[in-house]
């Protein structure tokens, strides 16, 4: 059997083959994991403020718990408002006792024109029968004229009245709208259904007006912000498909469905804590990726986007 031998140029030949082979593998296998954009995960978070002043004595919520939007977690000490609120609609209802009566005090007056009319027909009567003088009639003409004149005046007096008394319980109205959303503001509610991030106060502890009462997040609805070139601009659009990739402690990544749901209508200088495709570049756009999170992604998790 014959036996073969390697020469020296057929050795060289083998190992640069072997290069070039490998060369070319980890070109392909860098291009294929080579991001688009990086950028840090981050979610819609709301702190809550106090809008009431007062003693907190309700507060049930623990970080790291979920709560839905409209759930009512606290209560600030609402008793001194509630007895405001009793004492305004007193006196709304002493004000409205206060109302005048038209209807019986014009009544009177109208009453004594009707007796009036009735003589001066009675008058009249006698004078044609010469019974009586014209003086009698030209008197209880005069009487009536009066009589009709205090009837006018009665109400528009009674009018005036009236106006400014509703006018001061339409005012005390407003002021009663405005307790009853204090009333209401006592009660802590979640804006939105997500996440306690942080929790600034504890029960009995003392609540004032723009005293931050606690921190949530929407962890289930999240995107990541990152930055493109110029030449990336053109083929990047609004609900474009992307993918959002987060790094796994074994190398791989975990991959997440994404859409690009802003577009920075403005470029900026690129921040320093990020890196973009073209690291040497001097302005960038920046743009929101959206995704729905598995549970995989955490706020200030640093990702990539590969856009589609």
């Amino acid at each position: 059997m014959t036996s073969l031998k390697l020469t020296s140029p057929h050795r060289l030949g083998l190992y640069l083959c072997l290069m070039v082979f490998i060369l070319t593998a980890t070109s392909c296998r860098k291009h294929k994991n080579d991001a688009d954009a990086y950028g840090v995960c981050e979610a819609t978070e709301i702190t809550v403020s106090s809008e009431a002043n007062g003693k907190m004595l309700e507060f049930k919520i623990h970080e790291g718990e979920t709560y839905g939007a409209g759930e009512v977690v606290g209560c600030i000490d609402t008793f001194q408002t509630y007895l405001q609120i009793k004492q305004l609609e007193s006196s709304i209802k002493a004000a409205l006792a206060r109302r005048p009566n038209a209807t019986t005090q014009v009544r009177v007056l109208d009453d004594k024109l009707s007796t009036l009319y009735k003589e001066k027909q009675r008058v009249s009567n006698l004078i044609e029968a010469n019974a009586a003088s014209t003086k009698q009639l030209d008197d209880i003409q005069a009487e009536i004229n009066i009589t009709k004149s205090q009837i006018a005046a009665t109400k528009s007096t009674l009018s005036t009245q009236d106006q400014s008394l509703l006018e001061e319980v339409e005012a005390l109205r407003f002021q009663l709208q405005q307790l009853q959303h204090a009333l209401e503001s006592c009660h802590i509610k979640t804006p939105i259904a997500g996440t306690i991030i942080n929790k600034y106060i504890e029960e009995s502890e003392l609540a004032y007006q723009g005293k931050p009462l606690f921190k949530i997040a929407d962890l289930n609805n999240m995107f990541i912000k990152v930055y493109i070139t110029e030449d990336q601009l053109s083929s990047i659009k609004l609900n474009q498909k992307a993918i959002v990739r987060l790094d796994k402690p074994d190398g791989k990544f975990i991959k997440l469905d994404g859409k690009v749901t802003w577009i920075s209508p403005k470029a900026e200088f690129t921040p320093k804590m990020i890196q973009t495709k073209d690291e040497r570049a001097n302005l960038v756009y920046a743009v929101k990726v959206s995704f729905k999170n598995d549970g995989s992604a955490k706020i200030g998790m640093p990702g990539d986007v590969l856009f589609k």
